[in-house]
């Protein structure tokens, strides 16, 4: 086993909602897509083809171990899709151009992005999100902040 269980049942609940509604409006399982052979809380990894903007999946936090692979024709469109939303955890993009990358990360409206890398999440990251997915950071030299305040002092002719 490679992957953990989802926390309860109504994780496994809504996993299984989302699926079944991106399905119903047009969406491909290309793996996974069922409760794993583990049972209780276990799920298959999961991926998703064929999704598009009007699914659940895209509007709501899914927190289980599902895909969804939406179809984009220009870096603006994949840009303004992903930004298409009320969350802002965390983003993550492959490429090999550096002033591509410089451009899609600046333009992500996230407050973590992961470039050609999967794990982002360290002691020493400033670990937070922006929208409706946090506000503030923890960990990290930055952590603290969000627990001060900062004073100004200028000071002449003492």
């Amino acid at each position: 086993v490679t992957i953990g269980p989802l926390i309860n049942m109504a994780a496994v609940e809504k996993v299984e909602e989302h699926i079944n509604d991106a399905k119903s409006k047009g969406a491909k399982v290309a793996v996974g897509g069922h409760r794993h052979a583990l049972g209780h809380t276990f799920y298959e990894p999961t991926v998703l083809t064929g999704t598009t903007p009007d699914m659940l999946i895209f509007r709501e936090e899914t927190f289980g171990p599902v895909a969804p692979v939406f179809r984009f024709t220009t870096e603006e469109e994949a840009i303004t899709l992903a930004n298409d939303t009320e969350f802002g955890l965390a983003a993550y993009f492959y490429g090999r151009d550096i002033g591509r990358v410089w451009r899609v990360a600046e333009a992500l409206e996230y407050g973590m992005v992961g470039i050609n890398e999967g794990i982002i999440s360290t002691e020493i990251a400033p670990f937070g999100g922006v929208k409706e997915s946090g506000n503030g950071r923890e960990g990290s030299k930055y952590g603290i902040e969000d627990y001060l305040e900062i004073k100004y002092l200028c000071m002449g002719g003492i």
